[in-house]
């Protein structure tokens, strides 16, 4: 036995050597099928994220953790963290433990040892002696035969179904509730990113744009009117100083401004707040943090003040030329600040060096594509504007390329497609929504690139 196999080995067997075997079988005895291997998790928790296996019990979607041996389960304390949840599946080398592979929740989930399927020396196997096997992809088998036309022709369309289906979402959303309400909260779920766009969400329903757009409607200054605004959604998030005792240290300089919003929060008496544990505030970006989110959603009202933020963003969406369309969008989304959280990240936490910027633009093209352009067609089409929804598609048609991210980089590896191909939004999104609607639901065989692989005719 090798005791000191480095676990980045072990990943490369995970990911090259046995995604063709189907004679796979757990610890347990029950036979396993590897449909998709999951992407490399860049965040903490499991090592893949999204993986699809094939069980008597049919398909199970998840994440996968790998260890050098079973007893790595419990010495990294993994039972105990609810992060590891979304497992599906303990890959080892070798097992070394009789222990169950128990989940925080109390669920076990199988373990599947890697060394019973490798022929020859392990070492000499994972150092590259025989070259990763990939044929097994679908997707990859069809794009080594396409052409790079027939590629992107194909990234274009799923990247205007992906644009499509959100403005279709949005339609729906616009018939339960106030266009500006809608944008608002499309806008809130944004800033949440993955991790927290279910509390934003929550703190969307709980103080309505209406409530924060009454207060910028007042006859007060912009400095009043944001102070208001950031007690009203951090107090209701839960999220002031004394809402949330594993955070705040005293700070004379920052005394004046903490009371304010403290005073303001708890006179005005407006419902009940959401629990500190409803974020997830650890492991956070600075930057990224739901507090300086909030207050740039503050700052952002505060920028359409006179007209409210639907119809700025409405009229915005009208008058930029095409041309200069991400230039114009993402500076309408942009926050900076000279203020308290130009020089924090937080309540008491100074940062040393000063940072302005509440939301960027990389933040800002990214809420253009996925939640801008896409309302803008819904209300183009429910307020019988068709030269609008016209003006929304042709925008994200010829938007650029956005800031690459960790599945942009993994389908482009999976497909075996270059940058250069994937030069723009649209692509990027179609990338996207390959990954969501086929890679992650266990349906390779209905993917339009299998098809073509197997040399159907297929309607791109």
């Amino acid at each position: 036995m090798i005791n000191n196999l480095p676990e980045s080995q072990i990943v490369k067997t995970w990911q090259h050597l046995l995604v063709h075997r189907t004679e796979l079988t757990t610890e347990r005895g029950e036979p396993i099928k590897i449909i998709y291997p999951g992407r490399i998790n860049d965040e903490p928790g499991a090592d893949f994220r999204d993986a699809v296996i094939a069980t008597n019990r049919g398909l199970i979607k998840g994440d996968i953790e790998i260890h050098a041996k079973s007893s790595g389960w419990r010495a990294h304390r993994h039972h105990q963290n609810p992060v590891y949840n979304r497992v599906i599946l303990h890959v080892v080398m070798w097992h070394d433990t009789e222990a169950a592979t128990n989940l925080q929740n109390g669920e076990s989930i199988p373990t599947l040892v890697l060394h019973k399927y490798i022929k020859g020396p392990i070492n000499q196997r994972l150092k590259g002696a025989e070259p990763p096997v990939t044929s097994g992809k679908p997707c990859l088998k069809a794009t080594e035969r396409l052409t790079t036309g027939i590629i992107a022709e194909f990234l274009d369309s799923t990247g205007e179904e992906r644009f499509l289906t959100k403005a279709t979402k949005f339609q729906l959303d616009l018939a339960q509730m106030e266009a500006s309400q809608c944008l608002y909260r499309g806008i809130m779920g944004a800033l949440g990113y993955s991790k927290n766009k279910l509390p934003f969400l929550e703190l969307a329903r709980r103080v309505p744009l209406q409530s924060l757009e009454s207060i910028a409607r007042n006859k007060i200054s912009d400095e009043e009117c944001l102070t208001r605004q950031q007690a009203l959604l951090l107090g209701t998030a839960g999220l002031l100083p004394s809402q949330r005792q594993d955070r705040h240290q005293e700070n004379k300089l920052d005394d004046k401004w903490i009371y304010k919003l403290e005073w303001l929060w708890t006179s005005s008496h407006l419902g009940e707040a959401m629990s500190r544990d409803d974020w997830h505030l650890f492991r956070v970006r600075p930057n990224n943090s739901p507090i300086r989110r909030l207050a740039a959603m503050s700052y952002l009202i505060l920028s359409y003040r006179e007209k409210g933020i639907f119809e700025g963003v409405i009229n915005m969406v009208k008058e930029v030329p095409v041309s200069q369309s991400h230039y114009r969008l993402e500076k309408g989304l942009l926050v900076t600040t000279n203020g308290y959280w130009a020089s924090h990240f937080d309540f008491g936490l100074a940062s040393r060096i000063r940072n302005p910027t509440l939301l960027g633009s990389r933040r800002a093209a990214d809420i253009t594509i996925n939640v801008l352009l896409p309302f803008t067609l819904a209300w183009g089409k429910l307020s019988s504007q068709p030269e609008l929804e016209k003006k929304a598609l042709d925008l994200y048609r010829h938007y650029p390329k956005l800031a690459v991210n960790t599945i942009d980089r993994h389908m482009k590896d999976q497909l075996g497609v270059n940058s250069s191909l994937v030069n723009s939004a649209q692509r990027q999104q179609g990338l996207i929504h390959i990954y969501n609607s086929l890679c992650t639901q266990g349906r390779c065989n209905c993917c339009p690139l299998s098809q073509l692989e197997a040399g159907n005719h297929v309607q791109i």
